[in-house]
């Protein structure tokens, strides 16, 4: 670890690696989201239904689900430096795609693949969690996740100038092509200026590779009931593409892809076997071990902070245009505030978490998060504008600062593992998402904020069964050597 002092406006050791880590987190947001503002144009230009327009959205968060799963086992084995550039690299090509397609299966298939940046964000995590001690390990974690964040909203603002400067049908295609050609410069970038771990610190890796390690019976049993909930949203994504849903998929092919998440749930589920079965014949030994229920609590609440947080985002422009009758444009701008609150609530619930211990934290907001939704479920026209969106940016600072306070904890369970949990943490955010707008395209608004208040009634009763991390976690190196990392 870095013993240098915490000082934001430093570009050197420790605070180069984290600015430098949210950067490259900020460009996979912005190329993510890059289309958001543009698809009423786009749909112009290529003459999109509206039903295709929808197929869009949701082929954009399909793949992010497995991929954050992925990514971060592939993180952990291979370390941040290199799948961070890789990735940054690889994804500038279906973006390249995306802004010469002419089609709608085109733009669907490039639409697809750049789901796949969507985790990045798994990356950074372990990458920050190598830097800092525990003590800072909150509030850094937290900038790293805020101001990257903040990339969804930067291409909201940017981009559609952008596409206007450079004019005509196609001032779209240009605009898209330079963030897929921002992310090709900065893999380089952040290839050549970072390092996994600072000098002389060892980069533990799993000692097995293909799923989570665990340490007990119990915990294989949880980790097997945690995976379900990711195939079944998979599922369903499938299903929002059949003839029930938008119909961009014959039964036959939906089908064919609910076998094939069966069979990959199936190897999925052997594999996980394979690496733990030493838990069913014999005992892990104490110092080796973790308990994964920390794990589950993380996912229920990543859930409702950021499951909540993608859905609203979604929402919420259209949410304010109807009930108090604004403009688009306005609405946009007023709903941007939610997203606005990520600069400083996200490091401010780290910061808090670092301060007051990640339990308490937690505990307090998520109560904070459940009485907001409720709260925001009560706006209707009656409310004046102001304190309609002086409502949603109080919810929504219990929202990100929950999701600060969540990644504070996430790098203090078990440290070689850090890549698949916190790849299993934030696929539930995405999980959040897609079960949330799926609620939301069925029932009325007000029950839809009631049910993500409701869920994180959930979240604050599972959050009796974690335990604050305390003491050391042991990790060992190749040739056996016992290194203790302290977190707390």
């Amino acid at each position: 670890m870095s013993s240098q002092k915490f000082n934001l406006f430093s570009f050197s050791g420790k605070m180069k690696v984290m600015h430098l880590s949210w950067m490259a987190f900020f460009i996979t947001f912005v190329v993510w989201f890059n289309a958001a503002p543009l698809i009423s144009v786009i749909a112009d230009s290529v003459g999109l239904t509206n039903s295709q327009i929808k197929t869009l959205l949701i082929l954009n968060v399909a793949l992010t689900i497995p991929a954050r799963v992925i990514i971060g086992m592939v993180t952990d084995r291979f370390g941040p430096r290199r799948v961070y550039s890789l990735l940054l690299g690889l994804c500038s090509i279906p973006c390249f795609m995306f802004a010469l397609g002419t089609s709608f299966e085109q733009l669907a298939l490039a639409r697809f693949f750049i789901g796949f940046i969507g985790a990045g964000f798994v990356i950074g995590i372990r990458m920050v969690s190598e830097w800092f001690p525990a003590k800072e390990l909150g509030v850094a974690e937290g900038i790293y996740g805020g101001w990257g964040n903040f990339g969804s909203a930067a291409a909201a603002f940017t981009l559609p100038a952008v596409a206007l400067a450079f004019g005509g049908q196609d001032g779209w295609r240009y605009a898209i092509g330079l963030t897929g050609l921002m992310s090709l410069i900065f893999a380089f970038v952040y290839y050549f200026n970072v390092t996994d771990t600072p000098k002389g610190s060892t980069y533990f890796t799993p000692k097995k590779a293909g799923a989570m390690e665990v340490s007990s019976k119990g915990d294989f049993f949880l980790l097997v009931v945690m995976k379900l909930p990711m195939y079944a949203t998979l599922g369903l994504l499938a299903w929002k593409l059949s003839p029930a849903g938008v119909a961009m998929l014959s039964d036959n092919m939906v089908n064919g892809i609910y076998l094939l998440l069966f069979a990959i749930l199936a190897a999925d589920l052997l594999q996980t076997f394979n690496v733990n079965k030493q838990v069913f014949t014999g005992q892990v030994p104490k110092f080796e071990r973790y308990q994964f229920k920390q794990v589950a609590v993380l996912n229920v609440l990543y859930f409702s902070t950021f499951g909540s947080e993608l859905a609203i985002v979604s929402m919420l422009p259209l949410y304010f245009a109807e009930t108090f009758e604004l403009g688009m444009a306005q609405a946009g701008m007023v709903a941007s505030s939610y997203a606005f609150m990520n600069l400083m609530s996200r490091p401010g619930g780290g910061w808090l978490s670092d301060r007051f211990g990640r339990k308490s934290t937690l505990l307090i907001l998520t109560a904070g998060l459940a009485l907001g939704y409720f709260g925001v479920a009560q706006i209707d026209s009656s409310w004046g504008l102001p304190f309609a969106i002086a409502m949603v940016m109080l919810c929504s600072f219990f929202v990100q600062s929950g999701e600060g306070a969540v990644f504070a904890a996430v790098p203090l369970i078990k440290r070689r593992l850090t890549g698949q949990i916190a790849g299993m943490t934030g696929a539930y955010g995405n999980v959040g998402a897609v079960f949330f707008l799926t609620v939301y395209s069925m029932v009325s608004t007000q029950t839809f904020f009631y049910v993500i208040a409701a869920s994180a009634v959930f979240g604050f009763c599972s959050l009796f069964f974690m335990a604050e991390p305390k003491g050391h976690i042991a990790e060992v190196s190749d040739d056996g050597e016992v290194t203790l990392i302290s977190v707390s």
